[in-house]
Parts: structure tokens; sequence; C-alpha cells
């Protein structure tokens, strides 16, 4: 088998972008040399990688497989390609930060702006994924800090760990918002939206239910604490959210109440031990961890 690099990042660029149209565009190359090299690579592996559905391609379960293996390959590159630059511009160094959902979409481009502002020069590399490819990132030195979910799933990491409330957000017209604290009691019937099983809310808000002697009632079940809150405000149900997703919406539409017993979401800001952080990168751990401070909750007051 000759399965050369550009192979593997047309195909990468086609996953991500769910067109050749836009993995062309992605990589600066023309439409017919993507499908080309898709093609090469669909031979070299004697397996179909996409089937094409009103007019967008649909990975294969085999290209799934093969996404996860040259994920990490395709991006390194990607940071090797971009340190090139940097070091031909000069430009004043780079922040590699990678962070799981739940902060991605208002706290974490909010924070680095405010960095940014007095480092016109820095480049930044930031992106959202699931936290076992944050970590894996991390590892492989692709980014110097990770925000991901516990547990940790490698021992080679210096970590700071947070603990942060979830709450229950509802539809403003929701005759359960009365109430000034909800518990299982109150909520019986109540349809939940709710991540996967393997999720901690998940699995935490099914044992609260079933500790009380509660049916638990979910109806909707998504992978982004994003998607929860939208379902929320066209009174789809209610869902346990993290106070990123809650404090960074400015549409409205939803309160929020306080659950017990608590459902907590751990999170964990890392970095790697085998390489010492940049300068850069050591201001902007110490901000974003001054910046994280204040969403840690407490631990409860033992019972007695």
């Amino acid at each position: 088998m000759s399965i050369r690099f550009r192979q593997l990042q047309a195909f990468h660029a086609i996953y991500e972008t769910g067109t050749v149209t836009g993995a062309a565009a992605l990589l600066g190359i023309s439409q017919p040399g993507i499908s080309n090299l898709l093609a090469q690579l669909e031979r070299e592996t004697r397996f179909r990688l996409f089937e094409r559905v009103k007019g967008r391609l649909i990975p294969t379960p085999e290209a799934g497989v093969l996404y996860q293996e040259v994920d990490t390959v395709v991006r390194g590159l990607d940071h090797v390609s971009q340190a090139v630059v940097d070091l031909q511009n000069k430009q004043g160094g780079q922040l590699q930060v990678a962070s799981q959902h739940a902060l991605s979409f208002g706290f974490m481009p909010k924070l680095i702006a405010r960095f940014a502002q007095t480092r016109p020069d820095m480049s930044i590399s930031f992106q959202s994924q699931y936290s076992s490819k944050i970590q894996e990132w991390v590892m492989a030195g692709l980014f110097e800090i990770g925000i991901s979910e516990m547990p940790l799933l490698y021992d080679a990491f210096e970590h700071h760990p947070l603990a942060v409330e979830t709450l229950v957000a509802m539809h403003e017209d929701n005759p359960l918002a009365r109430h000034a604290v909800l518990t299982p009691a109150l909520m019986e019937g109540e349809p939940f939206i709710v991540m996967g099983p393997d999720h901690m809310t998940h699995r935490r808000t099914r044992e609260a239910f079933h500790t009380a002697g509660v049916p638990w009632r979910t109806r909707i079940h998504t992978h982004l604490f994003k998607n929860k809150l939208s379902f929320v405000k066209e009174g789809m149900g209610v869902a346990m959210l993290d106070p990123f997703a809650l404090d960074f919406d400015e549409g409205g539409g939803f309160v929020t109440r306080p659950f017990r017993p608590r459902i907590m979401m751990d999170l964990v800001v890392i970095t790697s031990r085998a390489r010492p952080l940049s300068a850069l990168g050591q201001e902007f751990l110490t901000l974003l961890l001054a910046e994280l401070a204040p969403y840690a909750t407490a631990p409860e007051p033992a019972a007695g």
C-alpha cells in the first residue's frame, strides 16, 4: 500500500467540510484535484469512503475509523506549516489553546480577544473538540493548553481541576419556574434534554432521580450543551446546563433554577509535563485560571 499524505489531507478536508467544493477551498486546490486524490485513496484502501446524499458526501463507517487515525497527523502538519509562516513573518508568538465545546462559544473567544488586545502580533490557534481528543492533542504537542472534561486519560499532565454546578434551564413559561429550587420529586414526568448516557451530567442526574425513587423521563439526546439550550428555548423540555452555556447566551427565552442534589460538571485545565510552557502560554494560563475561579463550586458541607 502506498498512501500519500496529500491523499489523506484531501480525505480529511472532505470529511471536515462535507463537500468536494469545501475541501478544495480549504486546501486551495481544484475540485478535480480533490476528487482525484480521493479516488486514489479509495483505490489504495480498497473501500469506499463516502456516499453522496443530497449533494453532500456522507462518510462511511470505514471513513470514520480512518478519520480518527489521520486527524492528529493532518492537524500536526498544519501546525508545523503555521509555525514556519510565523517564523518567516517574525510574528510575536503563538497562543495554542484547545477547549471542550461548553467554553468555546462565548467564554474562550471573549477571553482570547481580551488577551490579544495588547498583543497585536500574536498568532492564535484555537480549536474546540471532544475532551478525549483535546487530551490527545496536548499529549502530542499540538496545543499547549487544553480545557477538558474529567477524567484524565493520561498521567503526563499538569492539571488544574474545576468543579462547576449545573442549573436546570427551562422555557420562561414553564410552571416549574415558580419554585426557587427544583428536586426530582418536583420534576417527575418533566421531559429532559440530555447528553449521551456516558456523559457525567447524564449519569449524575439519572442517579439523583433513582436515589429519590422518582422516574426520570428523557426526551431528546444530543451532544452539545448549546444544542440543549436551543431545545429548551423551543419548549421541548428542561436541561441541566453549565454556567458557560448560560452566561454567554444572548438570546433569552429561558430561566434557570438550582437543582438539589447538585449535579456537578468536572473540568480540568491541562498542560504537558514533558514540554515547558512558552512565556505567552504561561501568561494566558494564569489569566485563564483566574477567570475560571469564580465558576468553581465549593463542596457541600457534610451532613450532621
